[in-house]
């Protein structure tokens, strides 16, 4: 018996924001901090510890900058994290066509 889809869910990727936020990041060259807080509607707190998280597994990084005189905070996706959410996706198909066989 193979191992269920399940278990290749990485809980660091798949909580829901954190998806989005590598989701999100790997459409774009980088992502405005503020554009995320807004597509994933958190609040700048809550959005913050999701990048924490996921900057400290190595699956984005963050650049800190000014945009005219406004302080400004931009993601990029690193090539950790997008083979870690191409896994995640891979799993989510896994699980999908699982339950489409039934």
């Amino acid at each position: 018996m193979s191992e269920h889809p399940t278990a290749a869910l990485d809980d660091v990727v798949h909580q829901r924001h954190r998806l989005g936020v590598l989701t999100i990041a790997s459409e774009a060259k980088r992502v405005e901090f503020g554009y995320l807080r807004t597509t994933l509607e958190l609040t700048a707190g809550n959005l913050s510890r999701h990048i924490s998280v996921l900057e400290d597994a190595g699956l984005l990084e963050v650049e800190k900058g000014y945009e005219g005189k406004r302080p400004r905070t931009w993601v990029t996706i690193t090539a950790a994290g997008r083979k870690a959410l191409a896994r995640e996706m891979d799993a989510l198909r896994a699980l999908l066509e699982r339950h489409d066989e039934r």
